[in-house]
């Protein structure tokens, strides 16, 4: 018979599984504005190494949830699914459904300044493609953004 402290053991991974599960937009939205703020206190190239490091301050939930840094023309310039994102032309890149998303994105950074949008993309825990939706925010003409996958 087991005890009914053994399945206190398996409690904390039952509570990061519901916690990815239940990251808001709020937290999408702060995470964007702190990895801005980290740009403009420790300068440009501090901050996409930051976003783009593996396990960095800017990866919650087990990679889930990274913040991403792409120029006005779609190159990416940080992304925190890794360093082999970094310097690809996304421009013409399309999500599953045909949706031309880093064109989407450019448009609303250049219309409004911030906003939400919704695409496909893989996600890291499951490696499968699915709907996400991600919030971007212009600073010093470059596109700072997070996604959080649709449950």
């Amino acid at each position: 018979m087991r005890s009914p402290l053994a399945s206190l053991y398996f409690l904390p991974a039952l509570c990061l599984t519901l916690a990815a599960q239940d990251v808001s937009p709020v937290e999408v939205e702060a995470l964007v504005k702190e990895a801005i703020a980290f740009a403009k206190t420790n300068g440009k190239e501090a901050a996409f190494k930051e976003i783009t490091r593996a396990g960095g301050r800017f990866h919650k939930y087990g990679g889930e949830l990274y913040v991403f840094v792409y120029d006005m023309d779609g190159k990416v310039l940080a992304h925190g699914q890794g360093a082999s994102k970094v310097g690809v032309n996304q421009f013409k890149a399309k999500d599953p459904d045909g949706v031309e998303f880093v064109q989407e994105r450019i448009r609303l950074a250049k219309s409004k300044g911030k906003g939400w949008h919704d695409y496909k993309y893989l996600n890291p825990k499951d490696g499968k493609k699915e709907p996400k939706t991600s919030y971007i925010e212009v600073w010093d003409n470059l596109i700072f953004g997070a996604g959080i996958y649709k449950k």
